[in-house]
């Protein structure tokens, strides 16, 4: 929990709302929320890089996708247990915190933002190359510059005009691939004109080398390859603090998980594997999502696939720019980063939370450019498997979370986890588990990437528990959650 309370419309700073310092306001509409939620489970890496898993597990990748987002689906949960209790701006670092140890709330936090800023610059690299591409009179670092410049610029402004923005580009995200798979779906039932029916059916996930051509083992290393495309679906628990409505904005983004996972991830995987057969030399040439838009006669498919993926590259650079800040933010307030972190302008944005967390994304965005196969290929791998480690985090922290609800204001416990403690135990080990087999992966770096990414972590714990042995930091809240129950009727009474 923060050593500060947390209002029902912003995450308070020291200072009044509306003053520079006031904290974070409620700038975030329900429908901003609502497609944060939808579109935060729907990322780059899904167009771009299903191609490899389907090369790797054929249509048994289907398998992987749902294993991977079972796993989402009862992290989220217990994540939305806890953030609908206590909507915060640093949701599971906070909760960390609270319910584990200020080491652990230190810990997790700054990995968190240590993996999203060094997502924008792999965001900024891949959105330059696009653009590029239709305008080369531009060079590729002069786009990365500009989208960086432009988002941090709408990032300053208001956490509206952040809402605004992702609120269309998410929408355009959810109405893409929702056509896509209408459209596949037509075609797979012999319904759109024009479509080889010999080729185009069902019949392809069992007909070439059978529904698991490389054996059962591949979907394992088909999870390893999907696994990272699913983070983001988280950031609706931190945006929820700047809402209108935490609490239901939390329990409507928890309760959604399930269909948004099974309509955006399973659903378009399946009408691509469907549509094409999945050895089919195209998938690998111009990938998944284009040869099967190719395969349908659609003219320019490439350019229209370039379009989307640009799209939710400029969404997750929005989003990462984001999530980042705010987590620093919530850092700053507990006193585990620079106390401006936590300070807000007149409009409630932290600018040195965001500011600084671009600085570094800047300074990884040219790493890529000088040292490509070196530092920043080190900053890739030792971030790759935080996703991994915050899930983690989060089982830990519900399991003990769960009890300090239950005493302290048990009317807040509107998510309730199923079947606690046993299902959250399950999921644990089965985090544990995918982390184990990664280090057996020598062929997709999934070793390398789980001992750089644990050797970054350690160094942070190290920090951690230093800190906390010299004191550092706020000291701990003695707040409850009854107390803040009630400065926040007391707050709807003011208002």
């Amino acid at each position: 929990m923060t050593s500060q309370p947390t209002p029902t419309k912003a995450a308070q700073a020291p200072g009044g709302p509306g003053e520079p310092g006031g904290g974070l306001q409620a700038g975030l509409k329900n429908r901003h929320l609502s497609m944060i939620a939808i579109g935060g489970v729907i990322g780059a890496g899904l167009f771009v890089g299903s191609k490899a898993g389907i090369a790797t597990a054929g249509p048994g990748i289907l398998l992987s996708y749902a294993l991977v987002g079972t796993l989402v689906v009862l992290v989220m949960r217990m994540l939305g247990e806890m953030s609908a209790a206590n909507p915060t701006s640093g949701s599971f670092s906070a909760h960390a915190d609270r319910a584990l140890g200020r080491w652990a709330g230190f810990s997790i936090g700054w990995l968190y933002w240590f993996f999203w800023v060094v997502v924008l610059a792999v965001e900024a690299t891949a959105g330059a190359d696009i653009l590029e591409g239709w305008i080369p009179a531009v060079p590729q670092w002069g786009w990365a510059l500009i989208v960086m410049v432009v988002l941090t610029a709408t990032n300053l402004v208001s956490v509206g005009s952040y809402g605004e923005f992702e609120f269309w580009f998410a929408g355009i995200k959810v109405v893409a691939i929702g056509a896509f798979i209408v459209v596949g779906g037509l075609a797979i039932f012999g319904v759109l004109p024009g479509v080889d029916a010999e080729k185009a059916g069902f019949g392809n996930l069992t007909d070439h080398g059978g529904f698991l051509p490389h054996g059962p083992g591949s979907i394992l290393t088909g999870v390893l390859l999907v696994v990272f495309s699913f983070m983001g679906s988280e950031i609706a628990t931190l945006a929820a603090g700047e809402s209108e409505d935490p609490q239901r904005a939390v329990t409507k983004s928890t309760n959604s998980i399930i269909w948004r996972i099974a309509v955006f991830y399973l659903g378009s995987i399946l009408v691509v594997i469907a549509l094409l057969p999945w050895n089919d030399p195209a998938i690998g040439d111009k990938g998944s999502y284009v040869a099967a838009l190719d395969s349908l006669g659609i003219a320019h498919a490439g350019q229209i696939m370039n379009f989307i993926v640009l799209t939710s590259v400029l969404s997750c650079l929005n989003s990462g720019l984001y999530t980042a800040s705010r987590m620093a933010f919530s850092l700053g307030q507990r006193g585990d980063a620079p106390k401006a972190f936590a300070r807000t302008t007149r409009r409630g944005v932290p600018m040195t939370a965001i500011v600084v967390s671009v600085v570094f994304g800047f300074v990884a965005v040219f790493f890529n450019y000088k040292f490509p196969d070196s530092v920043f290929l080190f900053l890739v791998n030792s971030s790759g498997a935080v996703a991994l480690f915050v899930w983690l985090v989060i089982c830990f922290s519900q399991l003990r979370m769960r009890k300090i609800i239950q005493r302290e204001a048990p009317e807040k416990l509107v998510v309730r986890m199923w079947l606690y403690p046993y299902l959250t135990w399950a999921t644990a080990a089965m985090i544990v588990f995918v982390l184990g087999y990664m280090l057996t992966d020598t062929e997709h770096d999934g070793r390398e990437t789980v001992l750089l990414s644990l050797l970054v972590a350690a160094i942070v714990l190290v920090v951690a528990l230093v800190r906390q042995k010299m004191g550092a930091g706020a000291p701990a809240s003695t707040r409850t959650l009854a107390d803040e129950s009630r400065d926040e009727t007391q707050a709807k009474v003011g208002a």
